[in-house]
Order: structure tokens, then sequence, then C-alpha cells
């Protein structure tokens, strides 16, 4: 499998989740590899001087019309979290550190937390809330809890989000296939045909 789809993605991103949905049947299809690059969102915006949508009200209004088309589109629940936005540094760091150190269970982890935030709109901002959503989809949130305070697993998602703005990234999802870059769950179709 030489054909490789690099997603940098935050979970705390209704477009990340949608892509999340798509990219995983995208790449089999075509015989690629997906690889997982969690990022931390907010450290892409304040390096690069973005905003998120909600940040314009405008732009906000005719984002999530946007958002839910796609969700339509994609066949997926998308349901707007009254608690947006959540602040992910916690999830993601706990993100990468189930990469690093269980990756076999990374897809549990992405579901549980997608799913509490865009389906079934949990306020994730809340500790004792996150604690719960991991027990449920079976982790130990005290061992999950230890992941996300662990200095080289904080060193590497530091690491990949220095490497998303280096190479362009300025929000999420960004993806690759080579060089070329992605910006949007909208632009799920480049992906397709850059890796067919």
């Amino acid at each position: 499998m030489n054909k490789r789809v690099e997603f940098f993605f935050d979970v705390g991103s209704p477009a990340s989740y949608l892509a999340w949905t798509q990219l995983p049947a995208i790449c089999e299809r075509a015989g690629a590899m997906l690889v997982y690059r969690p990022m931390l969102l907010g450290g892409v915006f304040q390096s690069t001087g973005n905003v998120s949508p909600a940040a314009v009200p405008a732009r906000w209004r005719y984002t999530t019309k946007d958002l839910d088309r796609y969700s339509r589109r994609y066949g997926v629940v998308l349901n707007q979290n009254p608690h947006f936005p959540i602040i992910t540094l916690t999830l993601m760091r706990a993100a990468a550190g189930v990469q690093l150190r269980m990756p076999d269970r990374l897809q549990d982890f992405l579901s549980a937390v997608f799913k509490a935030i865009w389906v079934e709109s949990l306020n994730l901002n809340d500790p004792a809330l996150v604690a719960k959503v991991l027990q449920d989809a079976g982790f130990n949130p005290n061992e999950i809890g230890a992941l996300a305070g662990d200095a080289e697993i904080k060193a590497s998602l530091r690491a990949t989000t220095d490497e998303a703005i280096a190479r362009g990234v300025f929000g999420a999802p960004t993806m690759f296939v080579g060089e070329e870059m992605f910006f949007g769950q909208d632009r799920l179709e480049f992906v397709r045909e850059a890796i067919a």
C-alpha cells in the first residue's frame, strides 16, 4: 500500500468529524493507507492568525447550514453542540496517547469522542462527563488521563501540530496525499481523485 492519506484533525471540529465518517471507506476502496495525525486546532489558529468560523457570526450561520448539507449527503448524524467550542487540549493529548500507546484502540477512542460531541451534543468541557464517555467505551479514564499528562505524549502532539503548521495547515480537517494539501471535509472528492 504505497498510497497514503494523512488526516490532520481535531475532535472539536465538526468538519473533522464529517471527514472521519468518510475517509476510511474512501481509502479502503482506493487501497490507500489512512494515517491519523491528531493536532491541536487552537495551536494552529494561534500560529496562523486563523479563527474558528464560529467567531464570525455570518460565516458561522452559513457554515452550520453547509455542514448540515454534508451530513445529509453522507448519511450521518451531525448535531450542533450547544457547548461549542469544546476545549480539546486534553482530548487531543489523549488521542495522541492512545495512538502511541494503544494504537489498536484509536478508532474506539475517536468513535466515542466524536459521537459524544457531534451526535450526542455532550459537554466534553466537563471532565466527569469525559470520564463517563471513556468508561462507556471500555477505557479506564484514569489510564487515559495519565496518557494525556505524559510528557512524551504532550511533546508528540506539539510536534505534530508544529509539523502541520510548517506544511501550510491553517484549519481542520486537512488531508495530504503526498505533498498535495486538501483543506476541509468538502474537499474529499479531490482526495478521492488524488489516490485513484
